[in-house]
């Protein structure tokens, strides 16, 4: 297939592309991000040139390939050295403990992604809040299918672009209710629609700094923050506090016990710089934490209410 735009490099560390990526698709049903069973992986891109989709795919010998499609596809090929993790610099990181030495040594090719996207990845992360994830992921598709442009380029399956700031802004009280999205959350999409322009700059920021552009925006918190930080930013050290699950899983799989936030933190310590990173390492060697037990968060349909 020919593309309008393509690059082909050499990382500079390790990449596996399905493992990077993986944290960006927002379900199985995510319009914006497909997955191929051979490996290669398509996404959706919004840039200042125009809309683009480009696919990513990883040639045996280590060498990525990004093709693009779209006005916008010459600013998404020249992005994807980023959105592979090409900024994220895992020099530092010390396993100290067997299990991380273990989980670092079975995924070495496990990066950091950089997306630059800031609201889209903060008006995702709003949609999570306090829902559990299929719920967010629904209502995710639902809006995204609705009020997204269609994808340009030979797509395997329908896709489309992720709606700019101003379209979020426009979507009507019933579109929301449609979707499950209770008004307090879409409040705060459109309320931080309002000001996309000014939360884009985040991405020139240091950490301290972007996160205090996000956190000034009204109901978005350190969580969300955090979860934006990690795919928008790259940042290989935002930890998700506030997580309804991480502080026991990261207790269980370091401690063997519950842990509040503040005991996670401590716990992290060691590892300053690269805590998310951790994370993503436990996730991904299959490390087991919290036994499976007790109440879970309630699922609530808001079309129903």
């Amino acid at each position: 297939m020919n593309a309008d735009h393509a690059l082909e490099w050499r990382p500079r560390h390790p990449t596996d592309l399905r493992q990077t990526v993986g944290s960006l698709r927002r379900g199985f049903g995510d319009p914006a991000f497909h997955a191929e069973p051979g490996g290669a992986v398509w996404r959706t891109v919004r840039t200042v040139e125009g809309d683009a989709t480009i696919r990513l795919t990883q040639l045996p010998d280590g060498v990525l390939r990004c093709q693009g499609w779209g006005p916008g596809a010459g600013a998404a090929v020249a992005q994807a050295p980023e959105l592979l993790g090409e900024r994220d610099d895992p020099s530092g990181f010390v396993p100290l403990l067997p299990l991380l030495d273990d989980a670092h040594r079975r995924n070495p090719g496990l990066r950091v992604p950089r997306t630059a996207q800031v609201f889209e990845a903060l008006a995702a992360s709003i949609l999570e809040q306090k829902v559990i994830t299929q719920q967010a992921h629904d209502s995710w598709r639902r809006l995204v299918t609705r009020f997204g442009a269609v994808a340009p380029g030979p797509t395997p399956r329908p896709m489309r672009i992720v709606p700019p700031a101003e379209v979020w802004r426009a979507i009507p009280t019933w579109e929301w209710h449609k979707a499950g999205v209770d008004p307090r959350r879409a409040a705060t999409v459109q309320n931080a629609a309002r000001h996309a322009r000014r939360l884009e700059e985040a991405v020139g920021m240091s950490s301290a700094d972007a996160a205090a552009r996000l956190t000034l925006m009204p109901g978005v918190g350190p969580w969300t923050a955090a979860e934006v930080a990690q795919r928008a930013l790259g940042d290989a050290d935002a930890v998700s506090v506030g997580d309804y699950h991480l502080a026991n899983y990261i207790g269980h799989a370091l401690a063997g016990r519950d842990m509040s936030d503040e005991e996670m933190l401590e716990a992290l310590a060691p590892w300053a710089g690269h805590r998310y990173r951790v994370v993503r390492l436990l996730g991904a060697a299959g490390v087991r934490g919290r036994p499976r037990r007790g109440p879970r968060m309630p699922f609530v349909d808001y079309r129903a209410i």
